[in-house]
């Protein structure tokens, strides 16, 4: 397995159940597998993912026989690694319910005016009456059984897939860039649940660990034992104006979870660690406060002079984005969240971090070092760290240019 692996989701779509939905802010799946298992040949392992995504890490600890507890603090993407954990139930329920969702959806007349408007525009009105019919029947048929959170997760799968509105890199909507052949829905959602039924055949056995999964906040890790992990694979935000709630927010208006943009503030941005400035506006945080918060005492004056380029840059530019406070506040996120896995980590442990570093406006932030230090002061040993690749090394339409890295930050403790 090459270096770079751990760090690229693309590998993870032709996988059993992780190519279940597309979540583009994880990792590798086969690298994460390869960790777990190592760790277990060697004695007693227990995992723990504070930032469990889609459950990247869950499942492969699930595979290798392991406890294992994840925190996910996104509520829509909670519900998807949820339902991907429902793979060891009852296949026959399963196909049961597709059949009397797919019968009860044939015989419902959609509707499309009552979607927001984001909706309206990706989808033609045929396409989105199809789909109105499943999410209903759908909804309908949903008792919270894990049949049920997997007919949930059938219908999340075919949306972009139906969607005429393309699909950047990182999950953002693009209408303006329209796909020529959309997927028709109830097609797509007899091939999604044929899909997931053969997945569900080549799982573990019944007996092998279930993966307990917590809606809840990394930097407090609550209902998470102490002294529970052994063994910490992870990949946290990376600070680099990434926004976790803009990439769910088709999926969420689908299901009228949200209206639109606006509402993911409240929604969902409100929950997660602040790696973006849609987090701090400009009069929603105190800098001197954030700065002068004793978490961040190893890196302070470092943390205060790079805010402090930033915020004279930000003037000259456009958009005048608020790097200055979101630096501020992701460090003093993750201080809290190193804080967290010192109570919730056995002494000895390990800690894997996928992380890259950062440059908004071409100010240096130097991500590895701060997070490592950081991790000390919380009571950790000591950390190293495995350059994997390098990042915005290919300048076109760059807006700065400074060379950047990713790789595995590696904790002792």
């Amino acid at each position: 397995m090459s270096d770079a692996a751990s760090s690229t989701f693309v590998d993870n779509m032709r996988l059993p159940v992780h190519r279940w939905v597309r979540y583009s802010a994880g990792f590798s799946a086969a690298w994460a597998q390869h960790v777990v298992g190592n760790a277990g040949a060697n004695g007693e392992t227990r995992v723990f993912d504070p930032f469990a995504g889609s459950g990247t890490t869950l499942i492969a600890a699930e595979d290798a026989g392991v406890p294992v507890y994840g925190v996910e603090a996104h509520p829509f993407v909670y519900r998807v690694a949820r339902a991907k954990l429902a793979r060891r139930s009852d296949v026959a329920s399963f196909r049961e319910l597709v059949k009397s969702i797919r019968s009860s959806a044939a015989h419902l007349e959609g509707e499309v005016e009552p979607y927001p408007k984001l909706i309206r525009t990706c989808y033609a009105d045929d396409t989105l009456a199809e789909l109105d019919c499943l999410r209903r029947a759908v909804q309908a048929a949903d008792d919270g059984s894990e049949a049920g959170q997997l007919a949930w997760l059938a219908l999340v799968a075919i949306l972009r897939p139906c969607s005429r509105a393309g699909t950047a890199q990182w999950q953002y909507v693009l209408p303006r860039k329209p796909k020529k052949s959309p997927a028709r829905p109830f097609h797509a959602f007899d091939e999604q649940s044929r899909l997931m039924l053969g997945d569900m055949m080549m799982g573990p056995g019944a007996a092998s660990p279930h993966a307990a999964l917590l809606m809840g906040d990394a930097r407090t890790c609550e209902g998470v034992p102490e002294r529970f992990a052994t063994l910490v694979v992870t990949s946290p935000p990376y600070p680099n104006n990434y926004d976790y709630a803009d990439a769910t927010r088709l999926e969420m208006c689908f299901f009228r979870e949200i209206q639109g943009w606006g509402d993911l503030q409240s929604a969902v941005r409100r929950h997660l660690v602040r790696s973006c400035t849609q987090h701090v506006p400009v009069k929603a945080v105190d800098l001197h406060v954030v700065l002068g918060d004793p978490v961040l005492d190893p890196i302070r004056s470092e943390l205060t002079s790079v805010c402090g380029q930033l915020a004279e840059v930000r003037l000259s530019r456009g958009g005048r984005k608020t790097y200055h406070l979101m630096v501020a506040c992701y460090f003093q996120d993750l201080a809290w969240v190193w804080r967290s896995l010192r109570r919730v980590c056995d002494a000895p442990s390990r800690v894997c971090f996928v992380i890259g570093d950062s440059a908004p406006y071409g100010v240096y932030v130097p991500v590895i070092e701060w997070l490592g230090r950081l991790a000390v002061a919380a009571g950790f040993r000591s950390f190293h760290f495995e350059r994997t690749r390098d990042r915005n090394v290919k300048w076109k339409n760059r807006k700065h240019r400074v060379p950047l890295c990713e790789g595995r930050l590696w904790v002792e403790g």
